[in-house]
């Protein structure tokens, strides 16, 4: 039994990785949108577009998302996702692309600890060990490799943004297991978009408005929108099923080499920093999975 659930762990991991190699296609589509119509313009066609997928499927299910409420901060998760949108534009230009990077992984490590040591937000408990000391150690360094700049302002709002990232996936899978992972997705995108909207007509007044909207003759960069669908659908079935800490950490190391490969392809540039940053915070999970298998085996036979 404890074999079946080691291979289902592992299958979620698997799943984390493919949510990190997603995120980098995400971002790379979403940025030709930006860069064709603007920050908040492309926010809100991303949230429509993937609010029209998500509204399919939940049809083709038959499936009736305002047939039942529940508690509203479940409802949160699409909102607090559009600020970590605002947060990481705010820090664009102001510090490096790397330096955002890391730092939103330091807001989501930390972030991800709090939630497994003290069971928040409703989820289930991984006590931090304090064998996983170097681990821990490891995947700081690789943190800190990759920041080479700061502002303060682009700092806070960067690490400000790897809280948001986790606080809203684990909204969102709650909301999952309450009703769906299409239902929860689909609210995600709803509520995304209703906030998108005011901010737009807030800080949007430089882009250009929908009835001047001309398709552009790249049409794979509107896919950002529906791979955003799939990143929310994954991430509302494993976040309940692994620990917060690690989840963040695989999808980071999936998005940081799959991005490295997509850069290397695109501008045929190699970022070492970048790349060994990856490589340690890669190496110090793999000492903690190893720290965790272990310590299960030690319990198993103290049990028999």
């Amino acid at each position: 039994m404890r074999e079946n659930k080691q291979r289902g762990e592992y299958l979620y991991y698997l799943l984390s990785l493919l949510t990190g190699l997603l995120i980098s296609f995400m971002v790379l589509f979403n940025g030709g949108l930006t860069t064709q119509y603007g920050v908040y313009t492309a926010t809100i066609i991303i949230h429509v577009a993937g609010l029209i997928l998500i509204a399919v499927l939940t049809l083709i299910k038959r499936e009736k998302p305002f047939l039942k409420r529940h508690i509203w901060f479940l409802y949160l998760g699409g909102a607090i996702g559009v600020f970590t949108t605002v947060f990481n534009n705010l820090a664009f230009g102001r510090i490096s692309v790397s330096a955002i990077l890391a730092l939103g992984l330091l807001g989501q490590t930390v972030t991800g600890l709090f939630i497994d040591q003290f069971g928040l937000l409703g989820m289930r408990k991984h006590p931090v060990f304090k064998s996983k000391l170097t681990g821990l150690i490891l995947i700081m360094g690789g943190i800190a490799a990759m920041i080479d700049n700061f502002e303060v302002v682009a700092v806070v709002v960067s690490f400000a943004a790897g809280i948001n990232i986790v606080v809203s996936r684990t909204l969102n899978a709650r909301l999952a297991n309450l009703t769906s992972v299409s239902v929860s997705t689909f609210y995600n995108y709803l509520v995304g978009l209703v906030v998108s909207i005011p901010i737009f007509l807030l800080l949007g007044r430089g882009e250009p408005d929908f009835i001047g909207l001309v398709m552009t003759p790249r049409p794979h960069i509107y896919l950002g929108g529906i791979l955003g669908v799939c990143i929310v659908f994954i991430s509302n079935i494993i976040v309940v099923k692994i620990s917060a800490f690690y989840l963040t950490l695989l999808v980071f190391i999936g998005q940081v080499f799959s991005g490295v490969i997509i850069d290397m392809v695109i501008s045929q540039a190699l970022s070492l920093r970048i790349l060994l940053g990856g490589i340690l915070v890669a190496a110090g999970l793999c000492i903690n999975l190893i720290i965790d298998n272990s310590s299960f085996a030690v319990a198993k036979l103290d049990r028999d």
